[in-house]
């Protein structure tokens, strides 16, 4: 179903293609397996078209809730900065996708780890086990080269790459994207990009556009409301915020909170199986690998005039939340399991 039949969140203005890779020199890649039992795949958010290991981009994460299996963030916690693109993909697939991080910096810096200091994978994850035969690890170093290949300015939602397999609100979850422009103080604009994981959450509490119809939908799911099970949340989301304000890694630890606000939005109470991940990075400026070349020498974006890119947070997150859903496409998968999509269920759109 075509984005148009849901409604736009906030005030702020998208741009042009309402994704994150509306920030100038971020680009997305998938690879996608659809086979029988095997519904998974690998996401890959570049920063930039260079190398991210010589030339790193400014970042932060914060943890909303620790229920995951991420590699790299501690490190990004104490330097603030990446040296891989951001990988996004299932829970056993987490090793081999950073094996493969550090093989492909290894290719372009063949003193990685000798006379170079060593890399920092970074991979988040989230259990596709429900419609994907996790067991089976699937995922190998080359569906993530190739996602790194194809990676462009243009992003396929829904059940692709990582999300593939993805479960939300008892629906087809997967990977969703939006993006806000902001004026900025001294005139021009900033751009807040988000890009989402979506497995989370229980359909009764889901909202959409600040219309709870999760009652409504578990109905048409379950044909009477008695029938949806009580159970906990056990998903996950992975939360990924790009912007080009020039703003520094505790300015960006900021952002990367406020993606929780817009979570919760959704409907989304953080539960206690949930592992909840939210990375912010700015492409303003570039860290050098080497100590004696020159660091970057720009005014970061004052913290008083930071409301902004918050608000545009919340706004692209919550929309990223609900192109994820409204984009993916029915799944059958493991052990003949299936998820619905969203837009099956609103045929004709959103309507509250």
């Amino acid at each position: 179903m075509p984005r148009p039949l849901l409604p736009q969140v906030g005030s702020l203005q998208p741009g042009v293609r309402n994704a994150i890779t509306d920030v100038a020199g971020v680009t997305v890649g998938h690879h996608t397996l659809d086979e029988n039992e095997v519904q998974t795949g690998v996401t890959v958010v570049r920063p930039h078209g260079g190398d991210l290991f010589r030339d790193r981009v400014p970042a932060a994460a914060v943890v909303i809730n620790g229920f995951g299996k991420s590699i790299g963030l501690v490190q990004v916690e104490e330097l603030g900065v990446l040296e891989t693109p951001i990988a996004l993909t299932n829970t056993f697939s987490v090793a081999a996708v950073a094996t493969a991080q550090i093989r492909q910096c290894i290719a372009a810096n063949p003193e990685t780890g000798r006379a170079l200091s060593t890399v920092n994978p970074l991979v988040f994850e989230c259990n596709d086990g429900y419609l994907n035969d996790i067991q089976r690890m699937a995922v190998t170093e080359r569906h993530y080269l190739q996602a790194c290949e194809q990676s462009g300015a243009v992003v396929e939602e829904g059940s692709v790459g990582a999300g593939r397999g993805m479960s939300s609100f008892g629906l087809k979850g997967g990977v969703g994207t939006a993006s806000r422009r902001v004026p900025a103080h001294s005139g021009g604009q900033h751009t807040v990009g988000a890009l989402v994981l979506a497995n989370f959450g229980r359909l009764p509490q889901l909202i959409l556009a600040g219309h709870a119809l999760g009652e409504r939908l578990a109905r048409l799911v379950d044909g009477k409301r008695e029938a949806v099970p009580a159970e906990p949340e056990k998903g996950s989301i992975i939360l990924l915020i790009a912007t080009d304000a020039p703003l520094d890694a505790r300015q960006l630890r900021r952002l990367a909170l406020r993606a929780g606000a817009g979570l919760a939005r959704t409907g989304s109470v953080f539960g206690h199986g949930s592992g909840d991940i939210a990375l912010a990075f700015s492409t303003a400026y570039t860290v050098p690998l080497h100590a004696d070349q020159p660091m970057p020498a720009l005014a970061m974006l004052h913290d008083g005039l930071i409301d902004g890119l918050f608000q545009a947070v919340v706004d692209s997150t919550e929309q990223a939340i609900l192109h994820a859903l409204w984009c993916a496409r029915a799944v059958t998968g493991r052990n003949g399991h299936a998820r619905q999509g969203l837009a099956e269920l609103l045929p004709g759109g959103f309507a509250p």
